[in-house]
């Protein structure tokens, strides 16, 4: 007797995950496959990114379809590409390795991708260990997103494997940025993008010093850098106001502390009044970002803070792209955490 018909093949990304590899592999085991009464017949797909740790033999004992990346170099599309052009069926769940699935989370997503224009559908990620660190408890609401209709997609979505095909993937070229500059290819063909009110994934930072920090930030600089220069001269630029505005941002915070010190020396009432327009910047970017953390007026003075201190790695992380460009050379991954932490608990 043969079972149920293959429609969703899993596609899950990493690389020195070790402990955090397993943990998501096992709640892709126990998530619920069944929807409108029927199983859903799915795959397991293992892309390894030249783990040093014992990954691969990890995801092997789970009952994974290991591969690896061959003589690619290491990044998160070219083990994307790899994964869902290894696929059999019509839906792609693509999962990265330090994620838990929530075991509702793909019926949520086949249910809404019944409406024909929609490409894709995510949820809500968020972190597993918010307490980790105080980067990581910040950094959790970057992941909060309003649901709706939306640009982009993140690691975590289920993609009709179609559409993959139509657009060739994700750009390998890209060391960070790939899956918004895929949805802005995906857009470009008159796809739509839902995120969905529903939990999705749990994540592991794994994100406790400020070097880590900085160079998570500068990551996503360079990718501002590179995706912006690709559609600079297209009717669609995208990210092209974002790397511009990071410029003359990150800049500003940059001159703040000496033009403060200067102007408090040279001049005491210059200096105490700019202090208090900075103190008022600061609470206006607190109060326009409380919806992420109601009930928390701290957490929103702490992530307004880090939303204007990250302009600065940011911006040496276009600097970073620009330096790289005029010397013809390609952006190498840019890794921000070590190999594995201690369990955590599911979403």
């Amino acid at each position: 007797m043969s079972g149920p018909e293959l429609l969703v093949s899993v596609v899950v990304i990493g690389r020195n995950e070790g402990e955090r590899l397993q943990r998501c592999l096992v709640s892709v085991a126990q998530a619920r496959w069944m929807h409108e009464g029927r199983p859903i017949g799915h795959e397991v797909i293992y892309v390894d990114s030249n783990s040093s740790d014992d990954s691969v033999a990890r995801a092997q004992e789970m009952g994974a379809r290991v591969l690896g990346l061959g003589q690619q170099r290491p990044c998160a599309a070219a083990g994307r590409n790899i994964g869902w052009r290894a696929a059999r069926a019509p839906f792609i769940l693509f999962l990265d390795g330090d994620t838990v699935l929530h075991p509702d989370f793909v019926g949520h997503a086949l249910d809404a991708l019944r409406a024909p224009e929609l490409v894709a559908a995510w949820g809500h990620r968020r972190e597993l260990l918010p307490a980790q660190s105080l980067y990581t408890r910040v950094l959790d609401l970057d992941w909060v997103f309003a649901p709706g209709r939306v640009s982009y997609f993140g690691g975590d979505v289920l993609v009709r494997r179609q559409a993959l095909l139509d657009v060739g993937g994700f750009d390998d070229q890209q060391v960070a940025g790939e899956e918004p500059e895929l949805c802005r290819r995906l857009r470009e063909r008159g796809w739509q993008i839902e995120h969905l009110d529903v939990p999705m994934t749990g994540h592991d930072l794994a994100l406790t010093t400020l070097k880590a920090y900085w160079k998570r930030a500068e990551r996503a600089g360079l990718a501002y850098a590179q995706v912006a220069e690709r559609f600079a001269h297209t009717p669609d630029p995208l990210w092209l106001a974002e790397s511009r505005r990071n410029r003359v941002h990150g800049t500003a915070v940059l001159a703040a502390g000496p033009l403060l010190l200067v102007l408090a020396w040279l001049w005491p009432e210059a200096g105490a009044a700019a202090l208090v327009l900075g103190l008022l910047f600061w609470a206006r970017s607190a109060w326009r970002c409380r919806w992420k953390c109601p009930g928390e007026p701290s957490l929103a003075w702490l992530y307004a803070l880090h939303s204007h201190l990250q302009q600065v790695p940011i911006l040496v992380g276009q600097l970073k792209y620009e330096r790289l460009r005029q010397r013809k050379e390609a952006p190498r991954l840019m890794e921000y955490k070590g190999p594995q932490v201690g369990p955590g608990e599911a979403p």
